[in-house]
């Protein structure tokens, strides 16, 4: 990837769909999806977003998510924070009265993060191969209004994120969500852990995969 000039990001796409993910599960919503990430996860489903973009500035960006009239935005990857003017974008977007959320890996500094922003942190399961890149210190920055995903491969992975669900007490900070590696664990097996166990997460499911074909890009 090229190192984008001044108030300039390298994107890969920008598109509306429905939110597939996270606590707005549901809703329309603008995606930007930033070029670029550093860590590759067993079960990606963008890696096309690896090297794949063009350089756009700030305010070309702005013009093209205004064009959809809506106002939930997500920005995306890759790995959006790799992309330091990523942060100028969020504080423009903010600014422009939009309701902002970023999705991240975890294993960079969410601090930076404008406090407007909602932070969906993922922190990655052993059955990704990137445990060992996630960034702890994160969690003590994590508040009400942040989110924290854990993406579960088997029952390795769920018995991983329970300990550190339980270790960390996130529940008590932000909204936990758990949702299977699409295609690799049922449904139905992760809810009934979950139920059985009683935990206090969100159960989720890659809404969109299941509205459009689960390769498709730009949905």
């Amino acid at each position: 990837m090229t190192t984008p000039s001044q108030d300039t990001l390298i994107i890969n796409e920008i598109f509306f769909s429905i939110q597939g993910e996270s606590t707005r599960m549901g809703r329309p919503c603008v995606f930007v999806r930033l070029t670029a990430c550093d860590l590759r996860c067993s079960w990606c489903d963008t890696v096309y977003a690896f090297e794949e973009g063009a350089e756009l500035n700030i305010n070309a960006i702005l013009q093209k998510v205004k064009e959809y009239g809506c106002n939930l935005v997500e920005i995306t990857g890759g790995e959006p924070l790799l992309q330091e003017n990523v942060h100028p974008l969020m504080r423009r977007l903010c600014d422009e009265a939009f309701e902002v959320m970023i999705e991240t890996g975890g294993h960079h500094d969410i601090s930076k993060i404008d406090p407007r922003v909602k932070r969906v942190m993922d922190i990655k399961c052993p059955g990704s191969k990137m445990e060992k890149r996630n960034r702890w210190e994160n969690i003590e920055m994590l508040n009400v209004h942040d989110e924290v995903k854990f993406v579960i491969a088997d029952r390795v992975d769920y018995e991983w994120a329970k300990h550190i669900l339980l270790q960390y007490q996130l529940d008590k900070r932000c909204p936990i969500l758990m949702s299977p590696v699409f295609g690799t664990l049922e449904n139905r097996t992760l809810a009934e852990w979950i139920l059985h166990d009683r935990l206090h997460v969100q159960f989720q499911l890659q809404m969109h995969k299941y509205i459009w074909d689960p390769k498709a890009r730009g949905v």
